[in-house]
């Protein structure tokens, strides 16, 4: 019961931070982010960065951290990390993202936003963090003990909110926990010490889980997802190898046919168009006039991303400036609210 309160709570915070939000966007400051583990893909694209840049254009103060630091909690190796960078700035600026309008930057790169790891872990426990279902959820499926960054992941999520002043994060429904620990921090901060921090409204997202192309959600690790980076051959390639089944007549039905319904999704994602609608065009001609269907809308939908793409790739100098720029904002940013936090404590000396 108290878990349903807290989300019908949280939900109308939601809601009139929306309305708020189309009367007055520019009193709004967001954060979100990526951890750089990989290429990001169309589930990125629908499920996040359409959001973001819609939030941007609207007159919304837009920060995205590259959570670097972060693959360390359930990785031990950073080898491919500086290439992983690099790429996910190019991704965000193809799909729409304006380094004049939004801060990119990487958490390695700002000292000061680490630094509040220490007051603000002072203002939580060792069982509201073993709570968290990120925590919770990967002690129970590791099998080995958890490691220290992992444990504090939740309040490193509130110091990347908090260090900007952010008071709107979208999410979906699974991450309102890390939002509620955020609000926690800020007003035990602001209590025991001095009015600082914003308490920040978890502004959730309506976007549809993104299926992979073997119906399940799609995910980097799972090996089903159309990266935005790939070529128009390559996603050709994975959707002709997607998993469908041996009947004819195509249907739109998620749970019986989740091979078939993954595709029919995508190409309703790239098309505008109802899944159903989709379905009863293609009729009886099959999977293999579903699989061609599906990969002329991706690849139609995502030609000029691509196109946008390439012309940044050429210029790398170009996307080690945006993120330089980016970090030297963050790190200014940081500095200015380690600096109220030492003085709301009393630390400077």
């Amino acid at each position: 019961m108290a878990s349903t309160d807290t989300f019908l709570t949280q939900k109308k915070m939601s809601d009139e931070a929306k309305e708020r939000l189309e009367k007055d966007p520019s009193s709004f400051i967001m954060l979100t982010g990526d951890r750089p583990t990989g290429r990001l893909h169309l589930g990125h694209y629908f499920g996040t960065l359409v959001n973001r840049v819609k939030l941007q254009d609207a007159g919304v103060h837009t920060n995205v951290v590259i959570a670097d630091y972060q693959v360390i909690t359930d990785r031990d190796s950073t080898a491919e990390i500086h290439d992983n960078v690099l790429n996910m700035v190019i991704d965000y600026l193809a799909c729409g993202l304006d380094p004049e309008k939004t801060m990119i930057f990487t958490h390695s790169s700002i000292p000061p936003l680490n630094q509040l790891m220490l007051p603000f872990l002072s203002l939580v426990s060792e069982s509201e963090l073993l709570r968290n279902p990120t925590v919770k959820a990967e002690k129970e499926a590791s099998g080995h003990a958890l490691t220290g960054l992992l444990l504090t992941y939740p309040v490193h999520q509130a110091c990347d909110i908090l260090f900007c002043k952010g008071n709107i994060v979208p999410v979906g429904k699974d991450q309102l926990p890390h939002i509620e620990l955020t609000r926690q921090v800020a007003r035990r901060f602001n209590e025991r010490f001095a009015p600082v921090f914003p308490e920040p409204v978890g502004l959730l997202t309506e976007a549809v889980e993104i299926p992979g192309l073997d119906g399940r959600k799609m995910s980097k690790s799972y090996g089903n997802a159309i990266s935005l980076s790939a070529t128009a051959e390559e996603t050709a390639k994975l959707i002709k190898k997607s998993q469908t089944d041996s009947e004819r007549k195509i249907t739109f039905d998620p749970e019986g046919r989740p091979g078939v319904s993954a595709l029919l999704t995508t190409a309703a994602l790239t098309t505008g168009r109802a899944e159903k609608d989709i379905a009863d065009e293609i009729g009886d001609a099959g999977c293999g006039a579903l699989k061609a269907y599906v990969t002329e809308s991706v690849n139609g939908y995502l030609a000029p991303i691509r196109e946008r793409r390439r012309e940044l790739e050429r210029d790398l100098s170009y996307i080690e400036d945006v993120l330089a720029e980016g970090n030297r904002r963050a790190l200014e940013v940081a500095q200015a609210t380690l600096d109220e936090v030492r003085e709301a404590m009393g630390m400077v000396y």
